[in-house]
């Protein structure tokens, strides 16, 4: 049986949840769903693990995060992470688990009080296939998914990843300690997150 078809009426009507983003990250990503997976690129030495942490720390002003780092683990480059942008100041709404299987993670995610934000860190150490990783996504339509990608050649490496990425609604790429918004809802395209200023304005006053 064929789906039901939606006037432009309707569509209207649908009262979606906004990503109540704010000042520097609103002008630079706009207002997304609430509930829309985020795929975040970048090149080595770009300022993407910087950025994952800000944006970490920004999102449990809104709802609880877990943090899968499964690439890092907890080891020293992470620890220095945590302490340089104090995360201490929301380890309320911030947890951090470093051997979860996407199986362990469906338990985790049905508990109650269950984290809002979900972030892997990264998809290819994760190991997980396009299909699954969709099958995820669409089992828990109240949570937002936020996977971080290795790059190879200035593209998500592998072809699952390549598939995420055109899945996600917000695609964020890190270049030079900026951080460009390639998804749906920002207004301007050459709008940036400045990740660090100093950096940045070495790497583009250079170019």
């Amino acid at each position: 049986m064929a789906k039901r078809a939606y006037s432009p009426k309707e569509i209207a009507a649908i009262r979606i949840k906004e990503l109540p983003l704010q000042g520097k990250w609103e002008a630079a990503f706009g207002r997304p769903g609430l509930y829309e997976t985020w795929f975040i690129a970048g090149a080595s030495a770009s300022g993407k693990s910087s950025f994952v942490m800000q944006f970490a720390k920004m999102l449990c002003g809104i709802g609880s995060v877990l943090y899968l780092s499964l690439e890092e683990g907890v080891g020293l480059s992470f620890q220095q992470r945590l302490k340089r942008f104090k995360m201490g100041e929301v380890q309320g709404r911030f947890r951090v688990v470093v051997d979860d299987n996407i199986e362990n993670l469906k338990e985790r995610l049905k508990r109650p009080k269950s984290p809002s934000f979900v972030i892997v860190d990264s998809f290819q150490y994760a190991g997980w296939d396009y299909e699954s990783t969709k099958a995820l996504v669409e089992q828990f339509p109240k949570k937002s998914f936020i996977f971080i990608s290795q790059e190879d050649k200035g593209r998500p490496m592998g072809k699952p990843a390549v598939r995420l990425k055109y899945m996600a609604g917000v695609k964020v790429r890190t270049i030079g300690f900026r951080a460009y918004c390639q998804g749906r809802f920002s207004g301007d395209a050459a709008s940036y997150y400045t990740i660090w200023e100093e950096g940045a304005i070495r790497v583009w006053n250079n170019l």
